[in-house]
């Protein structure tokens, strides 16, 4: 009995160490495979990196303003007798815009020219008077000074007509009209805006640290939101930096003939600074940004560790940016030419990653690109 029972323990014995043993080598080969498997490659698209030259250039936000720009009002107060513009029209400098009522004034410059030759022709018989040794001198003196008084009077109620007899003071375009015929202004009363478009200023600020950089004379390029692009000149800089934000104003003046640019329009600027500086350019999707630094990838043979063969992977290179330019950021230091960087991608790989590179379809790399901001 004992000796059944010793063989039945024994069978069970060898049973489960066998179990075990073909277990053990199960779990082997797995760790094994787990081990040497390997992640397939990322498809992504490259680059090689050249030197180019690049213009130094200095971007900045800026404000339209017109060369001449006012806001045509009433001199004197009176009733609208004539509207001789329409909103939105050009104008010549001179054209009348605004004729105020002059009855009152044309009925007293008709009064004051009748006084004016009734006392003409009294200084003149005093005159023939005089010449006989008739008159005393000063009766001749006194008509002398009323006569004068009345060329005076004519010529202030004419001076106060024209005055009421409102013109463009200079060429330019027309806003939108903010009185009607007859009714009453005072004086002051502003009437329609006059803008002067062609030229026309661009106004932007500047770091202090690039004053020495810019030049009266000097290109300045414009865009507008619209896509619109102008080329003007620097023709003044600024004598005062502001204390608050350390920035200098700028002037440029530009040719604006068909008026696309107006007046507190919204626009961005580009101004020439210095000489051509060397650069690595990239497209903007080969920059893998983050806060602690932003860094590309550069696609090199590389060898597994585990097995010692040789795949095409990708190192992580930490780089410093420069300005941009339409789909191209400037890279400062970090590359040299002739390297193989990733542009599409970035944001699957990591440190020795496996790659396989497909340049069918590449991203844009165009240092000015319509539209713009494609």
């Amino acid at each position: 009995m004992k000796k059944r029972l010793f063989l039945t323990l024994l069978a069970i014995v060898v049973f489960v160490a066998a179990i075990g043993a073909v277990k053990y080598r199960q779990v082997k080969a797995g760790i094994a495979k787990q081990m040497s498997f390997q992640m397939p490659p990322e498809s992504v698209t490259t680059i090689v990196t050249k030197n180019e030259a690049w213009s130094a250039t200095l971007a900045a936000i800026g404000s339209v303003a017109a060369v001449q720009g006012v806001t045509v009002s009433a001199d004197l107060p009176g009733i609208v007798e004539k509207i001789n513009f329409e909103s939105g029209k050009m104008v010549r400098a001179g054209e009348v815009l605004v004729q105020l009522d002059t009855k009152q004034e044309q009925a007293q410059l008709a009064a004051a020219q009748a006084q004016q030759e009734l006392s003409r022709i009294n200084l003149e018989r005093m005159q023939t008077l005089n010449q006989q040794g008739l008159a005393p001198r000063a009766d001749w003196d006194r008509l002398s000074a009323e006569a004068k008084q009345a060329e005076a009077k004519v010529g202030e109620i004419r001076a106060t007509i024209a005055r009421k007899t409102i013109k463009a003071p200079f060429s330019g375009l027309l806003g939108i009209r903010q009185v009607n015929l007859g009714q009453y202004l005072a004086a002051g009363t502003p009437i329609v805006p006059l803008q002067s478009l062609d030229p026309i200023y661009v106004n932007f600020s500047v770091p202090q640290q690039q004053v020495a950089n810019l030049k009266v004379g000097g290109e300045v390029r414009v865009a507008t939101e619209n896509g619109g692009k102008f080329q003007g000149r620097t023709t003044a800089i600024n004598s005062v930096i502001d204390e608050a934000t350390r920035n200098v104003q700028v002037q440029a003046t530009l040719s604006n003939p068909q008026g696309k640019l107006r007046p507190g329009q919204f626009v961005t600027t580009s101004s020439g600074v210095g000489t051509a500086e060397t650069v690595i350019a990239l497209p903007a999707s080969s920059i893998n940004y983050a806060p602690y630094g932003d860094s590309v990838f550069v696609v090199e043979d590389m060898k597994n560790p585990k097995d010692g063969k040789t795949y095409k992977g990708v190192r992580q290179q930490f780089v410093k940016l420069g300005p941009g330019r339409g789909d191209q950021v400037a890279i400062l230091s970090g590359l040299k030419p002739g390297e193989e960087v990733v542009t599409s991608g970035v944001f699957k790989l990591r440190q020795g990653a496996s790659v396989q590179v497909n340049n069918k379809t590449v991203p844009s790399n165009n240092p000015a690109p319509k539209p713009e901001d494609s």
